[in-house]
């Protein structure tokens, strides 16, 4: 007799090839890749005020997917270099940016989600109480891997310097969530995420 099959909330899910990746390919970004002394970045060919949010932003989340250099690194650097930059173009995005974020998301691979929480931690600081209205697409996820934190017991886990610790990372960004996000903002987030509370 055998036990029933394991439902796989934490098993990581397959990537296509991403529209950021084929969009990249045909040089639609004005981007290039530029190595310093303090490593890779990228080199703008176009100003940021001139840059079309609506349009590019929306693809470089779709990018969060990407797991191959230099897919991943322009789309990561990419959505931190117009967040920092974008000012008032950001808000109106957004509602565009939520598809690929929970994409990202539900691949459940690691790595992305580190990734991915980075990048909401950064836009809600950005945006404030605008992405309050999408936190309900967003938490789901978050709620499957909050307790998700390795126990060592006596050990180290070099995970948190690097900020790669999943369930610290979502903490911080649930935090980040409820700070930004206003009056309203707990309550959604408890209602999401029932264990949720600030530490």
């Amino acid at each position: 007799v055998r036990g029933p099959p394991l439902a796989g909330a934490f098993k990581e899910r397959p990537t296509g090839p991403t529209a950021f990746r084929r969009f990249y390919l045909r040089g639609d970004f004005p981007i290039a890749l530029d190595h310093d002394t303090k490593g890779n970045k990228i080199a703008w060919r176009s100003p940021f005020e001139e840059l079309d949010y609506l349009y590019c932003l929306p693809l470089f989340f779709d990018g969060l997917c990407e797991t191959t250099f230099p897919y991943d690194f322009f789309a990561r650097q990419g959505i931190h270099d117009m967040l920092e930059h974008g000012g008032k173009k950001i808000i109106p995005v957004i509602p565009h940016l939520i598809a690929p974020i929970k994409n990202a998301l539900n691949l459940r691979n690691r790595q992305v989600i580190c990734i991915t929480l980075k990048v909401l931690q950064h836009l809600v600081y950005k945006v404030g109480d605008a992405l309050v209205p999408h936190y309900h697409q967003i938490l789901p996820v978050l709620n499957i891997f909050k307790n998700l934190n390795v126990n060592l017991g006596d050990g180290i886990d070099y995970s948190q310097q690097k900020r790669e610790n999943i369930g610290d990372l979502i903490q911080e960004t649930l935090e980040a969530f409820d700070r930004c996000g206003g009056e309203a903002a707990y309550e959604v987030i408890k209602y999401m995420i029932p264990t949720y509370g600030p530490r």
